[in-house]
């Protein structure tokens, strides 16, 4: 959810609903600007109104990067758009994959990906049987180069599942 704070867009990244034995209830919120990457936090009584953000999405592939720049097309139009680099999404993005490009006020503010991606592990450790009393877990790069802690039992060449908001492993893609 994008709601406007202080007339800057914001994404909602955490919420928690906070009814105390004495008091009215609040809300107590995690949001991150758009237009500079700060995370905030930020607390709404129960019943306070808050606008929403009116963010267009325009899905585009991502041909290239250009420096700290990604360049999408827009699939319909062919026109290039180019976003400023943002770890928190270029770490998942395969070249010629498809993106949710995200328009503010008639300005490029962000991407938004898929919620889980699959990709190939490109570097790991071995795992070997026997090292843990419970199930372990080591660092592996992806394809992407992004580094998530999957289990033991991962190999090189294996393709798995990621969520891409928590950055956590999900499960092994058999083809």
């Amino acid at each position: 959810m994008s709601i406007i704070i202080d007339k800057q867009p914001y994404r909602v990244t955490e919420f928690l609903h906070v009814k105390p034995g004495k008091g009215s209830a609040f809300v107590r919120t995690k949001v991150k600007n758009y237009l500079t990457g700060n995370t905030v936090e930020k607390t709404f009584r129960a019943g306070e109104k808050v606008e929403q953000a009116d963010l267009n999405k325009a899905s585009m592939q991502f041909t290239y990067e250009e420096g700290e720049m990604y360049v999408f097309m827009d699939l319909n139009t062919y026109e290039e758009t180019r976003v400023p680099r943002d770890e928190s999404w270029a770490k998942y993005l395969l070249e010629g994959g498809e993106a949710d490009v995200l328009i503010w006020d008639e300005k490029v503010i962000g991407v938004d990906i898929a919620n889980t991606v699959t990709l190939e592990v490109t570097e790991t450790d071995p795992g070997v049987k026997g090292n843990t009393a419970q199930g372990g877990s080591k660092p592996c790069t992806l394809e992407t180069g992004a580094v998530v802690q999957v289990p033991l039992f991962i190999n090189i060449g294996d393709k798995i599942s990621v969520d891409t908001r928590s950055d956590q492993y999900l499960n092994r893609v058999t083809d």
